[in-house]
């Protein structure tokens, strides 16, 4: 299983598969094809049909500048190893190819191949490592220091600064998201309005408020934490920050429960997948659900089963979603969607500290059916903006554009 340094990703949005994946296969082509005259890329399946929202031409643009740039769209073709497949073609003055290279983008900002920074985890399901846990009396987060190494720590601190600034800054951030939807920046308002609410409601409105910050920067291309991906990269920090305000929390409580989140969100991309394109929006804002539950779980004190039961309940309540995004851009329904799974979360991580933990469904078993519904869904529901929510809106406002 990976380090967790290839989970938490800093980058910039809208989409860690869209844009940020892509901005690493050109850099990596370019350190091998300095001297191309122009290039060539042509993008297949999802990265094909919602490119242009995800702006992954603009990305690539920019990345491989000031060499031009000439896209060709394949939305209706997938490459054999993967649906995310994008080539790479150098090309001399006389439009000759001298290079070619393929790359695949698989969630979270991944390619394929990508080398793991070293972690040594020796167990790779959650039954495994509550065994562990149970004989040596270590906590998920102690599994995560003993794999990974003290180097965890001061990552993670960089992880967490990153998801302050990108939540504070979404909050005081006025205007309009870019793109034709014409979407106001909803989190500044909400903040006030929550600042209003009693006692009961303000918890759930300041999480709204945090996750709408979160992805609203997000959606506007600002610099944000994958968790595990771009599109749901709203529910993990506003976990924390909520929990860190009520809870009066510490820093290295914090980074524990980072720690154990990304050993939730590990499994998930370890064993099946946290790519929308591949198994729908299921492996992106239900597995943060689950990586939300069991951080939340653990800051109220949950011991290692009820931590795993809320991480279960996170992403089991969320399986069959799809990925729709509508107009090809990660707004609609995506920003909303982080919201609700924060409040979905926490809700799992209360449930499961009313338990003793026992439970007839284990956390590897909704990821082993994650994985298969991901499959059975149609090619519609995975990130191509063909169906659902997307064909809906292109079809009661025929003017506006949802072209891939």
């Amino acid at each position: 299983m990976d380090t967790l340094k290839n989970l938490y990703r800093i980058g910039h949005g809208p989409s860690s598969s869209h844009t940020m994946a892509p901005r690493r296969a050109a850099e990596l082509f370019l350190a091998e094809y300095p001297g191309a005259d122009s290039i060539r890329v042509t993008l297949y399946g999802s990265l094909a049909a919602t490119g242009r929202g995800h702006l992954t031409d603009e990305t690539l643009r920019e990345t491989l500048a000031p060499r031009p740039v000439q896209f060709i769209w394949k939305p209706g073709q997938e490459l054999p190893e993967h649906s995310m497949g994008m080539v790479f073609e150098a090309m001399d003055a006389s439009g000759s190819v001298t290079g070619t290279r393929t790359f695949f983008s698989v969630g979270g900002g991944a390619l394929l191949g990508d080398a793991s920074e070293g972690a040594s985890y020796p167990f790779s399901t959650v039954e495994q490592i509550l065994e562990h846990c149970g004989r040596s009396g270590r906590s998920f987060w102690e599994y995560v220091e003993t794999s990974e190494g003290t180097s965890i720590w001061p990552f993670l601190e960089t992880v967490w600064a990153a998801m302050c600034k990108s939540l504070e800054t979404g909050l005081r951030t006025p205007g309009i998201l870019p793109g034709p939807l014409g979407l106001s920046r909803k989190a500044g308002s909400f903040l006030s309005k929550a600042r209003l609410l009693d006692a009961e409601h303000r918890s759930e409105a300041l999480l709204a408020a945090y996750a709408y910050a979160v992805a609203e920067q997000n959606a506007a291309g600002g610099q944000v934490v994958t968790a595990p991906t771009c599109g749901s990269c709203g529910v993990l920090p506003a976990i924390l920050y909520r929990l860190r305000e009520a809870l009066h929390v510490d820093q290295a409580d914090i980074l524990r429960a980072l720690a154990t989140a990304g050993l939730f969100g590990n499994l998930a991309k370890h064993n099946a997948s946290i790519s929308g394109a591949e198994v729908g929006c299921q492996g992106e804002v239900g597995v943060a659900c689950a990586m939300a539950a069991a951080a939340a779980a653990q800051l109220m004190g949950g011991a290692p089963s009820q931590i795993e039961y809320a991480a279960e309940m996170g992403l089991e309540h969320h399986l069959g979603l799809t990925c729709d995004p509508v107009a090809g851009m990660v707004q609609i329904p995506c920003i909303e969607r982080n919201a609700h799974a924060a409040v979905r979360s926490l809700s799992c991580a209360r449930f499961a500290l009313l338990s003793d933990g026992r439970h007839r469904i284990s956390y590897d078993d909704v990821v082993t059916v994650m994985a298969e519904t991901g499959q059975a869904l149609s090619s519609l529901y995975r990130e191509t903006s063909a169906g659902g929510l997307a064909r809906i809106y292109k079809r009661r406002l025929p003017e506006t554009s949802t072209e891939s």
